[in-house]
């Protein structure tokens, strides 16, 4: 096997070191052999003691503290490959999708992100969301190799790593939940296409170590955060309208809002509204998100 030397593999992990061992054998058996850059998002259970011991070939940043997403910034400032795929801790990528992403983005130099299908393990079935992805009702370039999407999956995608610098990388703000949207909107500004692929896999074996909780109130704070820094008024006060009417109504939610209302003097200041080509994306899925059965805020 030789070394596709044109993509790389991020991977932030907390508290997962059973998962996180199982994903990096998978990753490191690739044809691709691609370079594994792990960020330890300040595990206590053992975790970079294991991957230092059992992988000394991955890339280890142990930080003492928990950055959610931003533990990919740190990632991909340690690289120079041209591409970057993101991979969770309970996720890894099927042979060959690497190397086919690259191709891709080599022929398509004004894509920024590949999402992939995502096949849920034990069982490989689809996840609900690929029904979304490939029906995406987005509007994209006519060269596009796939449907054109409105945000993505990070931990599903290969980016181009000069795109994902030029937007500032994902933001410290949102921490962790629902923080792809908006580095969506900041491509799509700048004129990057995204798209979905489907001769793309990964493999989702959800952890059970984690904080739905955690998840949700995070989620419903970073969608309303985003909303306000890019939307203009009319189709985020239809949003916010939205997502108030249909999130539980309980304690979880109840912080969120707090959380969210917290923010405002930094949301106001920094708000800068989506050109009109980038918010047509978000239009288009409006409907799709008011309806979707994979996307609620549950917990």
């Amino acid at each position: 096997m030789t070394r596709d030397e044109r993509v790389a593999v991020v991977v932030i992990t907390h508290q997962r070191r059973a998962e996180l061992v199982r994903a990096l054998d998978r990753l490191l058996a690739l044809p691709e052999q691609p370079r594994v850059v792990v960020v330890d998002n300040g595990s206590s259970d053992g975790t970079a003691d294991a991957v230092r011991a059992r992988f000394p070939q991955v890339e280890l940043v142990a930080s003492p503290e928990n950055l959610g997403a931003v533990g990919r910034n740190v990632g991909v400032d340690l690289l120079d490959t041209p591409y970057v795929a993101f991979c969770d801790d309970d996720t890894w990528w099927e042979p060959g999708s690497l190397t086919a992403a690259a191709d891709v983005l080599d022929a398509h130099p004004g894509l920024a992100v590949l999402t992939a299908r995502i096949l849920v393990e034990p069982g490989g079935t689809e996840d609900p969301i690929v029904a979304e992805l490939r029906d995406s009702p987005v509007s994209g370039a006519a060269w596009l190799p796939g449907p054109a999407l409105g945000s993505f999956l990070a931990g599903a995608s290969v980016l181009r790593r000069q795109a994902f610098l030029e937007v500032g990388g994902f933001s410290e703000r949102l921490w962790l939940g629902g923080e792809e949207e908006l580095m969506a909107g900041d491509l799509a500004a700048a004129g990057w296409e995204l798209c979905y692929l489907p001769r793309l896999t990964v493999h989702h074996q959800a952890s059970r170590a984690r904080d739905p909780h955690r998840r949700r109130k995070d989620g419903i704070r970073n969608t309303l955060w985003t909303t306000w820094l890019r939307r203009p008024v009319r189709p985020a006060l239809r949003r916010t309208a939205r997502l108030l009417a249909t999130v539980p109504r309980d304690r979880v939610s109840a912080r969120a809002l707090l959380e969210a209302a917290a923010g405002v003097p930094w949301v106001l200041r920094e708000r800068r509204v989506l050109p009109p080509h980038a918010e047509a994306r978000f239009a288009a899925l409006e409907d799709a998100q008011r309806t979707s059965t994979a996307r609620r805020y549950v917990s």
